[in-house]
């Protein structure tokens, strides 16, 4: 009697256990069912919305890298190319989230070649903040531009992104007050959604602007100046992804929409001249340069990554034998480690020089042709965050302009898939199940929003450094460690030329 006690005991508990998993397995099928159903249809995490339940690991290990990472490695700075410290920055300032750092800064300060700001003793106040003054590109155009803010959206073309995401974009821009440029796959109604303001840019096959054989269209280009939107026009010699080899747009990419706005095959690859079939020397790009401007009455400016330095001793000698009225409005320079959805890997990793060694060239030899104020310099290359804006304008740039900065503020995750139709977050792919998970609204706020606090803290550092005004900063405001650890001045590593 006694065993058979035991025995329904036994059988009893077992009954339990049985029920008590079966319960928890229906708990765990609604919850899996609801968080599945939350997931598709909330428009905050572009993750969590493609792949729903399974894309909320994501965020977990995430969250938890950052306690783990003190038993494997370091890895918040060793990241390429852009490191963990980097991007999170970035998400935390799209998010509106909290941007301060506890217990001390990862960032190695003794290594060669990093960049210091120099803090004054009387440092700035917050009530002493003042706006950033209007700078006028192209003042002796029609019609010349002049805006207030000094980082802006670098090319990033309709075909390598997204409709929603070049949608976000614009939205972004308008609300950030700043410009989004279209790359070179030309204009879309998606850069046009937003309404802010667009600058155009001429690549060496000039999609949208082309003739059947890719020669300038006059009338095409005429169209495009004439919307309110576009107000500047930059012409594409070169990128820092693949100096000397014109943008490649995979054919699995190219759809009807795109065939039409690029007046391409549908499903072709789409790769671009290594140069303008019109410019072979510096005079002919300097009558390039004029051409697109008569026609447009608004600046225009060239694009390119610096090789040989001599050549821009080459093209100042052009300029100075014609008048500096030939002068290009602006010079976009562009830096060897830039971005792109697509570049072979020889040019990417051993072509064109840095922007840390060509923005200093560039601004000390327009300096010294007396050409600084007519030709404005805009910087861009690898720059996403306040300390990498801060610098750009204290060797001189007057604009600063980033790609990648902005797809982050978008939801990028860096997946590397940018030339394979399989962006997880539907940043650059043309799969419409992939798109669903952007939702432009949400994500134009998120722009806006990194925007905002990258200028903020570019403010801070200016006035750490005892300026008001972020344009005040020069080199005597930045150091730069060496190879013996110690820092030096970039007023004493690049002495200023002025004309």
């Amino acid at each position: 009697m006694e065993v058979n006690g035991w025995m329904s005991t036994l059988l009893t508990i077992a009954q339990w256990l049985v029920a008590l998993f079966i319960l928890a397995l229906i708990i765990g099928v609604v919850a899996i069912g609801v968080m599945y159903v939350v997931d598709k249809h909330q428009t905050r995490h572009t993750i969590r919305r493609n792949f729903p339940v399974i894309g909320r690991f994501r965020y977990l290990f995430e969250h938890l890298g950052e306690f783990f990472r003190q038993y494997f490695y370091a890895m918040d700075r060793e990241e390429m190319p852009f490191n963990r410290a980097q991007r999170s920055w970035v998400y935390r300032a799209a998010k509106n989230a909290d941007r301060t750092l506890a217990f001390g800064s990862t960032r190695d300060l003794t290594k060669n070649g990093t960049i210091i700001f120099a803090n004054s003793a009387y440092p700035h106040q917050e009530e002493e903040k003042t706006q950033p003054e209007p700078v006028t590109i192209g003042p002796h155009c029609e019609q010349p531009y002049s805006p207030t803010s000094y980082f802006h959206i670098s090319g990033m073309s309709y075909g390598a992104l997204s409709p929603v995401a070049v949608t976000a974009l614009s939205k972004g821009a308008k609300l950030a007050n700043c410009w989004l440029n279209t790359g070179e796959g030309g204009l879309s109604p998606y850069h046009l959604a937003g309404g802010c303001d667009v600058v155009f840019q001429i690549g060496t096959a000039k999609y949208g602007v082309r003739t059947s054989s890719g020669e300038l269209h006059e009338g095409k280009l005429r169209d495009i100046a004439s919307k309110r939107e576009v107000k500047m026009f930059e012409i594409k010699l070169s990128q820092g992804a693949k100096p000397g080899k014109g943008g490649i747009l995979p054919g699995v990419k190219v759809n009807q929409e795109i065939a039409e706005i690029r007046g391409i095959p549908v499903g072709e690859d789409s790769i671009s001249p290594n140069r303008h079939p019109e410019i072979s020397n510096n005079h002919e790009l300097l009558d390039f340069v004029e051409r697109v401007r008569g026609i447009t009455g608004k600046p225009t400016g060239i694009k390119f990554v610096m090789g040989e330095p001599n050549w821009i001793d080459e093209l100042v000698s052009a300029i100075n034998e014609r008048g500096h009225h030939c002068a290009p409005d602006f010079i976009t320079l562009d830096s060897a480690d830039g971005g792109t959805g697509s570049a072979p890997q020889p040019l990417m990793d051993y072509v064109g020089l840095k922007l840390s060694e060509s923005l200093p060239i560039l601004v000390d030899k327009l300096s010294a042709a007396g050409l600084k104020e007519r030709i404005r310099v805009i910087a861009s290359g690898k720059m996403i965050t306040p300390a990498d804006v801060a610098w750009a304008i204290a060797i001189g740039a007057d604009f600063v302009v980033s790609a990648r900065g902005f797809m982050f503020s978008l939801g990028c995750i860096q997946a590397m898939q940018c030339n394979k139709n399989t962006c997880p977050t539907g940043i650059t792919t043309h799969d419409r199940d992939l798109q669903r998970g952007l939702d432009p609204t949400d994500k134009s706020v998120r722009v806006a929003n990194y925007h905002k606090f990258l200028e903020y803290g570019v403010n801070i550092i200016a006035h750490s450094c005892g300026v008001s005004d972020p344009r005040q900063l020069n080199r005597r405001h930045a150091r730069v460690v060496t190879h013996t650890g110690d820092s030096i001045s970039l007023a004493e590593r690049y002495p200023p030329k002025n004309s």
